[in-house]
């Protein structure tokens, strides 16, 4: 009993920075994807013997904030917010969170949903793509496509850019 605090701590120090990621680029606002990823955790530490022996549980994290958000979303979605900024300038830089290139964050935040959601967990959580799949409740294959178009549009968006810089 007394191993499973240092467990869930090590999980915690090892996977929040990932698992915040990965949030944020289905959410595309950082102080959400702050809070999700707080209330995840906090379910994982209240379910860890259940979390633990989960196959990942840093995906386990995610699916948990997302669903939040989506519960979220169906309490509140008849709720306009004002003045509300669409850019991600407050990507997480600081306290031991690695830097994220805000302009791809901005562009993945462009992104519909379903790719925002396979491109976190594929690339910020490094998912494949049965995982992924899983995780989203999805088609192996419906993984596969959306990833494809979330890439070629990224690909599109960027090389557009770069030939309007050259000019």
């Amino acid at each position: 009993m007394a191993s499973e605090p240092m467990d869930f701590a090590e999980f915690y120090a090892s996977a929040k920075d990932d698992c915040l990621r990965a949030v944020l680029a289905s959410t595309g606002d950082l102080p959400t994807a702050e809070d999700l990823v707080a209330e995840a955790f906090a379910r994982a530490w209240a379910a860890w013997r259940k979390v633990s022996g989960h196959p990942s549980p840093q995906a386990w994290v995610v699916r948990t904030a997302l669903n939040t958000r989506v519960s979220w979303w169906r309490r509140h979605r008849r709720e306009v917010a004002v003045g509300q900024a669409e850019g991600l300038a407050d990507a997480p830089s600081g306290d031991g969170v690695d830097p994220v290139d805000t302009q791809l964050m901005a562009a993945v935040a462009r992104l519909p949903l379903r790719q925002r959601q396979v491109v976190g967990l594929r690339l910020f959580l490094d998912l494949d793509t049965a995982r992924t799949a899983e995780v989203l409740g999805i088609a192996p294959g419906t993984v596969t496509a959306h990833m494809a178009r979330a890439i070629a549009a990224l690909r599109e968006e960027f090389t557009s850019a770069r030939g309007q810089e050259k000019r």
